[in-house]
């Protein structure tokens, strides 16, 4: 069994490239001052640096940037309107910051889609009993409009995981690790991507890539209740991924 992890842990490992580079970016940003650039502007350069050696590097295709580029939008539409609700901030300085957000933003989001990407093609993910695509997009984009009127009206997070819950009751995900498959029930993984997603945000905040206003003090850890707002947009994320995949109707006959 250990084989089997070390080899499960390494793929995901390799797919993290791009959220690990803005990790190390936002890192060498606390570390390195280049006289006439802000830092959040250096650390713009750098992203786009890093997503062109992706596409160079054949880690990512061209179809696969155009969800990456997708999401990167939607992500950028969703921090412009969180920053104005005060959200959380974007304290320093920037030429590339747009109504208080730096563009370099969008990476961060964009690097979730990149993951997803490079997970299911070095996992061979299959998907087993998955809803019909119309449900599943407009529960997707319930989601997203969701993040935008809770500020206004009911927040609906907590009718949409039962909903999600209903419709992804039967829902598993095979993924073949060195030799063997394996399946894990597709609500189980949202949560924990959710989850380590919660652990790279604290460490986001902590090298000052944004800040929630219980952190403009000092740093703390970020609430343990985003992890049910990163799992819901890793969620939207996963369908706009998966539209651009083969989906598997039928069982995996070697799957274990």
């Amino acid at each position: 069994m250990f084989k089997y992890l070390y080899h499960f842990t390494y793929q995901q490992a390799f797919a993290c490239i791009f959220p690990a580079s803005i990790f190390l970016i936002l890192a060498l940003s606390n570390l390195i001052s280049i006289p006439g650039l802000y830092r959040y502007d250096f650390i713009l350069i750098l992203c786009i640096v890093v997503q062109f050696l992706m596409i160079i590097t054949g880690l990512e295709t061209k179809a696969e940037l155009k969800v990456i580029l997708f999401f990167h939008i939607i992500g950028l539409m969703l921090e412009l309107f969180k920053v104005q609700m005060g959200s959380w901030s974007y304290p320093e300085p920037a030429w590339s910051k747009f109504y208080g957000v730096p563009l370099y933003s969008g990476f961060m989001y964009a690097s979730v889609a990149s993951y997803l990407c490079l997970a299911w093609k070095r996992l061979d993910v299959k998907l087993v009993a998955w809803p019909n695509r119309l449900i599943t997009g407009l529960t997707g984009l319930v989601i997203y409009i969701n993040f935008f009127t809770h500020h206004y009206i009911y927040d609906l997070r907590w009718l949409l995981i039962i909903v999600l819950t209903w419709c992804f009751r039967k829902s598993v995900v095979h993924f073949f690790v060195h030799n063997k498959w394996f399946k894990m029930p597709i609500l189980l993984s949202f949560v924990l991507i959710g989850f380590f997603i919660w652990i790279a945000e604290n460490i986001a905040t902590f090298f000052g890539a944004w800040k929630y206003p219980n952190q403009s003090i000092s740093w703390e850890i970020v609430d343990m209740a985003k992890i049910s707002s990163w799992s819901l947009l890793i969620i939207v994320s996963f369908l706009i991924v998966a539209q651009r995949k083969q989906l598997t109707k039928a069982p995996i006959k070697k799957a274990s």
